[in-house]
């Protein structure tokens, strides 16, 4: 598969068979996440993979285990989110957030070196480190749609991410972006489509 068909293949799965996803596969996969361009070209992100499901069970502790539609529906309307598309897609994906992370074949926690506070830059790039691991995060989900594999990412919310690296005796110096699941989809997988958009529409030759 070349990467213009494994890029228009990739979807957005939260519902996964109960089918392992070998290690050399996961492997590959990470490896791709590796050729990813780099912001200071040392590539100092690493990942834990966890399969193990006790561990799984801790490290989601603090994820929300349910939701409902209308909590979810309240919560769009105080962000002010009024288009249709929009809306359906948070509707579908919100409240399989737990089950996803308990029932991917393969949960990966990307980490990356930060050795400045995150959320306190003082210009743009010291966003970098930030920015690299997002490249090396997409690489590997289009690696996994080569594989036939689907996944997802969620951003870690409150007190997740102090859990997180506590669980997986992460080093200080290092942040967590994402969860990244991965699995085979379900048969009955609902896949939520991008938002339609014409790249006619996005490009502005010159100037805006």
């Amino acid at each position: 598969m070349d990467a213009y068909e494994a890029i228009l293949k990739r979807k957005s799965v939260r519902d996964f068979q109960p089918k392992a996803i070998d290690a050399k596969t996961i492997r590959r996969i990470v490896d791709a996440g590796l050729r990813a361009p780099s912001h200071n070209h040392m590539r100092e992100w690493e990942f834990v993979v966890v399969q193990d499901q006790p561990i799984r069970l801790r490290l989601i502790d603090k994820v929300q285990e349910h939701f409902t539609r209308e909590g979810v529906a309240a919560w769009l309307d105080s962000w002010g989110s009024t288009d249709p598309i929009q809306r359906e897609s948070y509707l579908i994906a919100v409240p399989k957030q737990y089950r996803m992370l308990l029932e991917a074949a393969c949960l990966i926690l990307p980490f990356f070196r930060q050795p400045w506070p995150l959320l306190k830059p003082d210009c743009l790039s010291a966003l970098n480190p930030f920015a690299s691991i997002w490249c090396c995060i997409e690489n590997m989900l289009i690696a996994a749609s080569a594989e036939g594999i689907y996944g997802v990412t969620r951003i870690p919310m409150g007190a997740e991410i102090e859990h997180i690296k506590e669980v997986v005796k992460c080093p200080s110096d290092y942040e967590i972006p994402c969860y990244l699941a991965l699995g085979y989809p379900s048969d009955n997988a609902s896949k939520i489509e991008p938002y339609p958009v014409k790249v006619e529409e996005k490009i502005h030759w010159n100037s805006w």
